[in-house]
């Protein structure tokens, strides 16, 4: 029968090849210690960073450590082996090394190669004893990684300035100080086949809808990709409308931006390898405000949210007018104002249309080159770039002066949007918006903005309608919409989460100083009164 044994566990080692770790599933730990360095050897040949670190006891090979070098913390893997120096006889299970022999505090027990190559590859260090059908993966990580700053794409006035880094750990415990609950859950995954990228899915029980969290694992664990290297991966690959201009996701690297989604009833996904971390369901109006609006008093965050919108609508749709009027629509304008643009434009070889096109070509290729280029040039280039290019094609006559105010006007009203990817969103939208205002004039645009906001209705993240809370209207959560309300009127959370416990604060305190004038200095009196009487 060992024989038999014997001739299955070498058949098995001969034929593994180049695999990934989906391929040894189901391949169990071998109780021989020579079958299981023969089995490593084999399956990590020509990888120089792959230790097999051997212990030996009266001559033979009784345990071997495993880990990868540059993933390990070097001095307490060292402090970790001296253990297993001094082993002898009467102690090579593996439970009593655990309990009695190693000082790590983090210990697994794994009895598959699938489990214990995870471990390693992911930086752990794996024990395998003589004898034993199962294995220790030891969590002593230790790996370079970047400090924690500021985040450059989320910069505050006032508020942390802390941002989260690409390791899922540091990221997860970053969250873990905002949030010191037991609610707060962190369920883990692992995607990606040759990659086997670690992934967090955070939520607060009791606060989340369970459906929604049950959701999001569940499209979680049907990617199959070879590679997931960055959040983006995941984004695409779970969202709702693949085809869509508009982002079903937001993304942050801020833990205030994610503890504040989580808190609402939102779910995070944290991807390893990326500072970026998801936040589901992802709303229009979501998208439109900054964790800032929440720091600062809620007057000042209201003007500065009507602010956005009318600027992202300048952003929109000021070219594709421009094109209309100059095109269809002149008596739109004044005489005066007229009589300026059609003596600019008198010299222009090109339509309203070929010029707009040709300024916002140009100005997105400036942006991006500044965004590219390195960081103590890249700025100039795009903003003197853009005046430099401005001034030469207005003196050239390939533009008139002023599309160029118009397509400077847009660039600008484009950067008030706080989050990246809906700012990207509008700046494609532009260009169909210019193209059909040239062929149908203002109706054009009407019509236009007529289906994009039909498909925006149409749109869901996670079961929840994109214009939320507006379409379908939502009346008691508008006073965090349009506006800003102050704390004290904000003592719910978004109904259309579908959240278990609504209620985020007791107002009763708030109501008691509203209707006692504020305190009046209640409390300043009746500590001179006491002084008095003293």
């Amino acid at each position: 029968m060992d024989f038999k044994r014997k001739d299955k566990t070498k058949e098995l080692i001969e034929s593994i090849d180049a695999c990934s770790l989906t391929d040894l599933e189901g391949i169990p730990i071998f109780p021989k210690i020579e079958d299981n360095t023969a089995f490593l050897k084999k399956l990590f040949a020509d990888c120089s960073d792959f230790v097999i670190r051997e212990f030996k006891q009266k001559n033979s090979v009784v345990a071997i450590a495993v880990f990868v070098d540059g993933l390990i913390d070097t001095a307490e893997v060292n402090q970790a082996l001296k253990a297993l120096m001094v082993l002898e006889d009467g102690d090579e299970n593996v439970r009593i090394i655990e309990e009695k022999l190693l000082p790590v505090s983090q210990i697994t027990r794994v009895n598959e190669y699938k489990q214990l190559l995870q471990a390693v590859l992911s930086g752990d260090t794996a024990i395998v004893v003589e004898g034993n059908k199962e294995a220790l993966t030891l969590g002593i990580r230790g790996a370079e990684k970047r400090s924690v700053n500021e985040p450059e794409g989320e910069a505050v006035v006032r508020g942390p300035r802390e941002g989260f880094i690409e390791n899922i750990r540091t990221n997860t415990s970053m969250l873990r100080r905002k949030l010191k609950t037991p609610r707060l859950k962190m369920k883990s995954a692992v995607v990606g086949r040759e990659t086997n990228t670690n992934l967090v899915i955070a939520y607060l029980d009791g606060i989340a809808d369970p459906e929604v969290v049950e959701e999001v694992s569940r499209r979680i664990d049907r990617i199959d990709i070879d590679a997931v290297l960055e959040s983006g991966y995941v984004e695409e690959l779970i969202q709702d409308s693949t085809y869509s201009p508009f982002p079903q996701v937001m993304y942050s690297e801020r833990p205030d931006t994610v503890a504040a989604a989580l808190l609402e009833g939102r779910v995070a996904i944290f991807v390893d390898g990326t500072p970026m971390v998801l936040i589901v369901p992802t709303t229009f109006f979501m998208l439109m405000q900054a964790n800032e609006d929440y720091f600062e008093r809620f007057q000042m965050a209201t003007l500065v949210r009507w602010l956005r919108y009318l600027f992202l609508i300048i952003s929109l749709v000021t070219p594709a007018v421009y094109v209309a009027i100059t095109t269809y629509h002149q008596q739109m304008l004044p005489t005066t104002l007229l009589l300026s643009i059609a003596a600019a434009r008198e010299a222009i070889p090109f339509p309203a249309i070929v010029e707009a096109l040709i300024m916002e070509v140009a100005f997105e290729a400036l942006r991006e080159a500044g965004i590219r280029l390195p960081k103590t040039v890249g700025q100039a280039v795009s903003i003197l770039g853009a005046l430099v290019v401005g001034q030469a094609a207005v003196q050239a006559g390939i533009v008139s002066a002023p599309m160029v105010i118009v397509v400077s006007i847009t660039g600008i009203a484009s950067f008030t949007i706080p989050h990246f990817n809906a700012a990207i969103a509008l700046r494609m939208l532009r260009f169909p918006l210019m193209i059909i205002a040239s062929i149908l004039g203002i109706y054009g645009i009407l019509v236009m903005a007529l289906i994009i906001l039909g498909h925006m209705a149409n749109l869901r993240s996670f079961g929840v309608p994109y214009l939320s809370p507006l379409a379908p209207m939502s009346v008691g959560d508008l006073k965090d919409t349009l506006i800003r309300a102050p704390w004290s009127n904000n003592e719910k959370r978004p109904s259309f989460l579908g959240v278990q416990n609504a209620r985020r604060m007791d107002t009763g305190f708030a109501d008691q100083l509203q209707s006692r004038g504020g305190g009046k200095g209640t409390v300043g009196r009746s500590s001179s009164n006491e002084e008095g009487k003293t």
